[in-house]
């Protein structure tokens, strides 16, 4: 690998930009995550059913978090990307807060519109950030570590949840000042609000780096963009809808699995908010970490397409456990049998945006980044959760039935990802070859001769 640090800013300086852009990925994950343990208080309150919840717990959230991540990925590519994010993170606190003072169902689902927009903001301009921040050969460990807030986010929401589901059972209602009573599910949106904005004074520590690469800080027009993507296609496709595929089994278990083990097992929410949230958090932060530096040490080994590769090993370590887990006779079995489920489906989530950065041009990073998290956050988190519920809803039309839910949507997303990832590998190198060719002679392509912005 050829000129390595010149120009990138410190170590310290680099990983200080990575942690507190995980902080902030952390917050994002438990006001995302936070409503899988809630939903019975939540439901009893609102009186809704469901369907209804699982439009809150996926749908309304992502769709709005999917339309807006392409003009904030814009954004990111040619405005600081240190004061989108504060703004970002500023508004998605306030629409956190407001669904604790929510008292009916449809201005609960506005504000988890609000919450999507929000978050939106967050991980093209914090990619971009990173990917400025480090020299290639070390870009998929650090965006790993950014990328380890899903676990860590989702591992304290599930705890958080069976905490004060516990907590709640003992104390009741809480009477504050000014908003009067409020039920404890309220207040952990309230706290949780009140903990983002706080932590917006912790931006004001990020530097923002020199733009670098190909076309660094030019604003290039959405229809060159489009070009270069449909120059990739065939690497695009199987990169976006192959790590989709495992997104779709991360999140559509990820909202069942606690109530899987309710009503299979017989447990109560507390317990496998401890239990759940602890697997989540350890399993998924090792696995997240563990991808990005196998993925290093491939591309070290010089395997061009190590990011792409990586992903296709998770998915063929993941097939038998998602196949098993959901059988066991005992809720121990399960247990034992979701540490390397949970483990192999964090592993790609750092390696898939790392492999982005590698195929396009600076000034489409952004934009490229927000189309990857567009097709796995539809596909992941708006149809993954409503996909179980539906096979357990009109195909079995029984509760009890969810075991086979879990399998038989989990297994087919997880096969349908090997087959894609392992038919993307040929086309991700020639990509990687493309983006040498390209940058070498971007006058000829006429690709950065743009308007300023």
């Amino acid at each position: 690998m050829h000129n390595n640090n010149q120009g990138y800013p410190s170590s310290l300086s680099a990983w200080t930009t990575v942690i507190i852009l995980m902080i902030a990925y952390v917050l994002s994950f438990i006001d995302r995550q936070i409503l899988n343990l809630l939903v019975e208080p939540i439901r009893r309150d609102l009186v809704i059913s469901d369907t209804q919840m699982s439009l809150l717990m996926g749908l309304s959230f992502a769709l709005f978090y999917t339309v807006c991540g392409i003009p904030l990925g814009r954004l990111a590519d040619t405005r600081s990307r240190r004061g989108l994010i504060a703004i970002g993170v500023l508004f998605w606190s306030a629409a956190t807060a407001a669904c604790g003072t929510a008292k009916l169902y449809w201005q609960f689902l506005i504000c988890r519109v609000g919450v999507g927009v929000g978050e939106a903001a967050l991980s093209p301009a914090a990619y971009s950030l990173i990917a400025d921040s480090f020299p290639p050969e070390r870009r998929a460990t650090a965006i790993s570590v950014y990328s380890m807030g899903v676990y860590l986010g989702s591992g304290i929401a599930f705890l958080l949840g069976g905490l004060v589901i516990q907590f709640a059972s003992a104390q009741g209602n809480v009477v504050l000042p000014v908003l009067g009573e409020v039920r404890p599910w309220q207040l952990i949106f309230l706290i949780l609000g009140a903990a983002g904005v706080l932590f917006t004074l912790l931006m004001l520590a990020v530097r923002e780096p020199a733009r670098r690469g190909v076309g660094a800080g030019v604003a290039v027009p959405l229809a060159e963009v489009g070009r270069y993507i449909r120059s990739n296609r065939r690497t695009v496709l199987c990169h976006n809808f192959g790590f989709a595929g495992l997104a779709f089994a991360g999140y559509g278990s990820a909202a069942w699995i606690p109530t899987f083990f309710i009503r299979t097992y017989g447990w109560d929410a507390g317990q496998v908010g401890v239990i759940y949230g602890s697997i989540v958090a350890v399993c998924g932060c090792f696995g997240i970490v563990f991808g990005g530096r196998l993925a290093d040490w491939l591309a070290k080994q010089g395997r061009r397409d190590a990011n792409m590769r990586v992903g296709l090993y998770a998915a063929i370590g993941a097939l038998p456990c998602v196949l098993l887990f959901p059988l066991m006779d005992s809720a121990l079995w399960a247990c034992v049998l979701l540490v390397p489920a949970v483990f192999c489906l964090s592993m790609p989530f750092g390696v898939a945006p790392a492999a982005i950065q590698e195929i396009m041009p600076n000034s489409m990073r952004g934009q490229a980044s927000a189309l990857y998290l567009f097709v796995i956050t539809l596909i992941g988190l708006g149809i993954g959760p409503t996909a179980v519920a539906l096979v357990t809803d009109f195909v079995f039309a029984n509760d009890n039935a969810l075991r086979y839910s879990l399998l038989i949507v989990t297994a087919l997303a997880v096969l349908s990802s090997i087959i894609l990832l392992s038919r993307g590998l040929a086309p991700y190198r020639d990509s990687v070859e493309r983006l040498q060719q390209w940058s070498a002679q971007p006058a000829q392509s006429g690709s950065l001769q743009a308007e300023p912005a």
